[in-house]
């Protein structure tokens, strides 16, 4: 698995992988991260595309990833590509998005500290890639893969998405969960609502607004979701 200098990406299950960590930003005690989902927000969802170049980032994103980064927050992506498993493309796209992402984060001073990504589906096609995971979103595999090799305080974590499965995922975890209405966000805002499923910690335009209420919140604060 190639990594470009000074960003880790990892799929569940691959072998021998060894971790980098940024020297600006070195461990001192538990950390704090914010994880971002990829597609709907980070980047626009283009369903199982098999282009690279049909992916691009919101262009939102660049100066969204700065902010956090510049304000000691480690930022890790997790991300489903169930694609891999349903034979839409193979895991080398995935590796190849990624690559293109990074090349075009860091030529704007942006940068995440890890991708994780999950290839998996119960009901895939291609037999090396269907089960049941610990690693697809909401399981909880990779966030605790994450917590250990970062050293985070979950507690001290924040989770950014726009599906639901972000939102399970972050309180299962003891974290707080920001919906954005990017991608299915708002779709899936207004299920939750009818369904009367729990509410997100808050709810967000896109992925800077989300940043913007992380940043302006400490943990504790008593936050209700809001459109």
């Amino acid at each position: 698995m190639v990594r470009p200098s000074g960003i880790s990406e990892f799929g569940e299950g691959a072998p021998n992988l060894d971790r980098w960590r940024h020297r600006e930003m070195p461990d001192r005690g538990r950390a704090r991260a914010v994880f971002l989902d990829r597609d709907g927000t980070l980047s626009e969802d283009v369903g199982y595309a098999r282009e690279v170049a049909q992916y691009r980032l919101f262009p939102w994103t660049i100066p969204a990833l700065r902010a956090l980064r510049e304000a000691g927050y480690r930022v890790i992506v997790l991300t489903n590509q169930s694609g891999v498993a349903r034979g839409y493309f193979p895991e080398t796209v995935v590796h190849e998005v990624h690559r293109r992402f990074e090349r075009e984060l860091r030529e704007h001073g942006a940068q995440w500290d890890a991708i994780y990504y999950c290839p998996h589906h119960p009901e895939g096609v291609v037999p090396a890639y269907r089960r049941v995971c610990a690693c697809r979103k909401p399981a909880t595999g990779l966030v605790e893969r994450a917590a250990r090799e970062f050293a985070l305080d979950l507690q001290r974590c924040v989770f950014i998405g726009d599906k639901y499965t972000d939102i399970m995922l972050a309180h299962r975890v003891g974290a707080r969960g920001v919906l954005v209405l990017t991608g299915h966000g708002r779709e899936e805002w207004e299920r939750s609502q009818k369904e009367g499923w729990r509410p997100p910690d808050h709810v967000a335009e896109n992925l800077w607004e989300a940043v913007r209420w992380v940043l302006s919140h400490e943990r504790g604060a008593e936050c209700r979701a809001t459109p």
